[in-house]
């Protein structure tokens, strides 16, 4: 297919133009929906002319349809978006800059969503789809123990899983960390427990506090019910999570006053798996915790880090490398622009 377009842009490169720019369109209204003709054009940088006279003939085409409230896709309109989308992406050369970022930071796989997922929620939920792919496609036969983080991002990704079980194939979720403080949301353990209900799994629970002091962290080790759970978290074959900020991360755990003046001293800009990193990605700091710590992951086959937005560009670079070859990453064109900056592609 990617041959026949090439020759299709060979012969009609204006017809590809209209093409792209009637996409762009119903990828605006797709983020913004329901959206009015002037925040649209705005957004698009279309002078309110040409862009009603794009509008009306994709309504002619019974793509979108126009409401007191603003513009939204058609139920046709939202099916052709997505498959043009497939196409788009090849033609746009989006594989070639996830190739060149997977090459960038030496892992196995680099999966880009259009936008930037710091002003578009409806990003993340593409993240979600392509982890839900991922997923589908690599987890193997048998009996699966999948680690999965906390966080916000991990919480809006869970919405989109679907049934992985399959009749050679079982899949158990556990959280990959202690999370008790947080908001119950984006707990590892609500995390893991979405997912398992969404794609049809089984789950398991970790009723700890993230944050132990070394004494605490012995005597719940004679728990019997946690460390069972501790045992299944260390034979995962697959860990799910995400990046975050470094500053963002130490204030959402409320740590203390001392703690994030030292990592800003420290010019940290990362945090995953309790470890926090500045720019060269170097380890400046790691807090105590029960659950997986990054050593633990080195041979788990099956690693997958979501996170995207601009602002999180630093973050993703910093602890990727230090991210094992294994890893896939999926994250959107904001933040992959943003890192590739500098880079000859």
């Amino acid at each position: 297919m990617f041959d026949e377009l090439e020759v299709f842009e060979a012969i009609a490169p204006d017809i590809l133009e209209v093409v792209q720019e009637r996409y762009r369109i119903l990828q605006r209204i797709y983020w913004m929906q329901p959206v009015g003709r002037r925040t649209l054009s705005e957004s698009l940088n279309l002078t309110e002319r040409v862009l009603r006279t794009e509008t009306d003939l994709l309504k002619k085409l019974d793509l979108i349809l126009s409401t007191k409230s603003g513009m939204r896709l058609t139920e046709k309109g939202d099916v052709v978006y997505k498959q043009l989308g497939k196409m788009m992406d090849r033609l746009f050369g989006v594989h070639q800059i996830e190739k060149k970022l997977a090459d960038t930071f030496g892992i196995a796989r680099c999966l880009i969503a259009d936008g930037n997922s710091d002003q578009q929620v409806k990003v993340i939920s593409r993240f979600g789809q392509l982890l839900n792919e991922t997923l589908t496609k690599n987890l193997p036969d048998g009996k699966n123990i999948i680690a999965v983080m906390g966080g916000t991002t991990m919480s809006r990704v869970a919405k989109e899983l679907t049934n992985l079980k399959t009749s050679k194939r079982e899949n158990l979720f556990v959280p990959a960390r202690g999370g008790i403080g947080e908001a119950v949301n984006v707990q590892a353990n609500s995390v893991s427990a979405e997912m398992a209900i969404k794609s049809n799994g089984q789950y398991r629970t970790l009723y700890v506090p993230e944050q132990l002091s070394s004494q605490t962290y012995k005597q719940l080790l004679q728990e019997p019910s946690i460390v069972e759970v501790l045992d299944l978290i260390n034979q995962a074959n697959c860990v799910i999570h995400s990046i975050g900020r470094a500053l963002h991360m130490a204030a959402r755990r409320k740590m203390s006053e001392e703690e994030i003046l030292m990592l800003k001293q420290k010019n940290a800009v990362a945090e995953s798996f309790g470890y926090f990193y500045d720019e060269d990605g170097k380890v400046v700091y790691k807090t105590p915790r029960v659950g997986l710590q990054l050593k633990d992951i080195e041979e788990i086959p099956y690693i997958i880090a979501v996170a995207g937005g601009k602002s999180k560009a630093k973050a993703i670079a910093a602890y990727m490398k230090n991210a094992p070859k294994q890893t896939w990453l999926i994250t959107d064109e904001a933040a992959a622009n943003e890192i590739l900056k500098g880079v000859t592609l």
